[in-house]
């Protein structure tokens, strides 16, 4: 009887033993087609789902990798239902696919005509069709590449796209490896990505994800386009293509609320595509205004909902998306699987941790009791007030100051929510403040003087949770986050898992409110980096 550290269960869901000598080589394999749904101190539950299975699919492993992984790490027998409904689920994968025919039209075939008949005749996906032009095919509208396959995907028969993508205006880019050289798992990334046609690469925070951009550029040699969350990404973005490949500042064009150009390959916030005047998109001709070869979607999880019907129109385009965690707290995975393309390349953190490429990490939650006055506001107030008020106890100024001391000297980002708690820790620690209405030169002067350790500490809102580079970042301290936010998570640990000069660890501290909402949101939030292997220490201040 094997006596692994995995049970799976008949409603697919596989409880993992953590304690278990073999949990971190399950949790690494599982990674790849289950979503970790809860994760308390000793049993994890994962859930296997259709979606994580075709991401599995599209990324080259099939029934049989993913029944071995159960089978190799059960303590009992896989139940014969799970096994088929795993089989029968990654068949579907492909059996639909989107090519194009002879003289050039968009068809969708299938071998299995009962199956192409069945999505034909579904309204939604009928009103995409022109007309069936053999038994195996119909013409599909000409527009209609990304709304059918977000249809088949409802259906449960995700298309493989071999339609094919436009070459773009040729533009010559190739990378500069002087002084550095690009890692086997960029090189592998850029390689899957490119065979898959579009998709999306995930890698951790510190990775090097804009390594993989740049690579993907330098084998298409085209026009590209990239979106990014905001400003100061878009200038990072820039600094590094100019590092690390052939391209010049003349050759790359910033395309934001400040500056409007396009250039051969041009740098736009998602903040300016979704910008509406008279309740039109003011901003949509960018994306025709040069024949793109490709698209780059950073952070493609924070990617704002109104893009994916632009990302319907621009199925013709190779598209990359780059993010360190396909969660996303709207529920649009199925739109990134879709529009932006399946998942081509998953390394885990902690595999890319072993290898040197980011720094090792110790995650604590330290508990904190609200004084009585707070604890009588938090249990009359509403809803709707209680995590803010939880969040913002005023008790945790004194914990920060308490961590600051421990980690003297050492670069810190202390973390929050809320505005007016960001203003009083800045206050009362006199600490630099950085929000959204921080102009953007003040963000990057004290970004920079952060990086040259003329500021050792700084206070930044959600800001600073994405695209920022700050490598030498050792300690953050987590006051306050967006309720239950797993994506959020990740992204505020990334920013210390640069490896540091001098080789020393990170440390990333939340601070909760005991007994309340935020102790429970806390919990949420932690299921993603327990899915890549980070363990959280529950501390009471005393222990600190």
């Amino acid at each position: 009887m094997p006596m692994g550290p995995l049970i799976v269960q008949s409603d697919k869901t596989a409880l993992l033993e953590v304690d278990h000598p073999d949990a971190g080589d399950a949790r690494h394999e599982l990674s790849i087609f289950a979503e970790l749904e809860r994760a308390p101190e000793h049993i994890h539950t994962y859930r296997i789902t259709r979606l994580g299975l075709w991401n599995a699919r599209a990324a080259g492993h099939d029934s049989d990798f993913v029944l071995g992984v159960l089978d190799r790490f059960a303590k009992f027998p896989v139940p014969a239902a799970v096994r088929t409904d795993i089989t029968e689920t990654m068949a579907r994968y492909g059996r639909l696919t989107i090519a194009r025919s002879a003289d050039g039209d968009l068809e969708l075939r299938s071998d299995t005509v009962p199956v192409l008949l069945e999505a034909s005749r579904q309204r939604k996906i009928a009103e995409l069709l022109e007309a069936q032009v053999s038994p195996n095919a119909f013409r599909i509208r000409p527009w209609a590449r990304g709304q059918v396959k977000q249809e088949l995907l409802k259906l449960g028969w995700p298309a493989e796209d071999f339609a094919g993508y436009t070459p773009g205006t040729p533009h010559e880019i190739n990378l500069d490896q002087t002084g550095w050289g690009i890692r086997d798992y960029q090189r592998a990334a850029v390689d899957k990505f490119w065979d898959g046609g579009s998709g999306v690469v995930v890698l951790p925070c510190g990775a090097g994800k804009t390594i993989v951009g740049a690579g993907a550029m330098s084998v298409a040699k085209t026009s590209t386009l990239i979106l990014v969350t905001n400003t100061v990404s878009a200038r990072q973005w820039k600094a590094e293509l100019i590092r690390r490949t052939s391209l010049t500042e003349d050759e790359i064009g910033e395309y934001s609320g400040s500056t409007k150009e396009v250039k051969p390959v041009t740098i736009a916030t998602y903040q300016i595509l979704t910008t509406k005047r008279k309740n039109e998109y003011a901003h949509l001709a960018l994306l025709n205004a040069k024949d793109w070869g490709l698209i780059v979607y950073d952070e493609v999880h924070l990617l704002p909902a109104p893009i994916f019907k632009m990302t319907a129109d621009l199925q013709a385009r190779r598209r990359l998306g780059l993010t360190a965690t396909l969660v996303r707290e709207d529920g649009k995975e199925g739109d990134v699987f879709s529009l932006i393309g399946p998942k081509r390349f998953d390394a885990p953190w902690k595999e890319i941790e072993q290898q040197g490429y980011i720094a090792p990490a110790a995650c604590f939650e330290v508990r904190v009791d609200l004084p009585e006055t707070e604890r009588l506001e938090y249990a009359i107030a509403s809803l709707d007030e209680r995590y803010r008020l939880a969040a913002t106890s005023s008790v945790k100024i004194g914990v920060i100051s308490k961590l600051m001391a421990k980690h003297a000297g050492e670069p810190t980002l202390i973390i929050g929510q809320y505005l007016d708690q960001i203003a009083a820790v800045s206050g009362a620690l006199g600490v630099p403040q950085i929000t959204g209405d921080t102009p953007v030169d003040e963000r990057e002067r004290l970004f920079e003087a952060f990086r040259n350790g003329s500021e050792t500490t700084l206070v930044v809102s959600k800001v600073a949770n994405f695209s920022v580079d700050l490598p030498e970042a050792s300690v953050a301290i987590q006051i306050s986050g967006s309720f239950g936010s797993r994506q959020e998570e990740a992204q505020r640990l990334g920013r210390l898992l640069r490896p540091k000069a001098d080789g020393r660890s990170a440390n990333f501290y939340t601070l909760i409110s005991r007994d309340t909402v935020d102790q429970d949101f806390a919990q949420n939030r932690q299921r993603f980096l327990a899915e890549q292997g980070y363990a959280y220490q529950i501390l009471d201040v005393e222990d600190l």
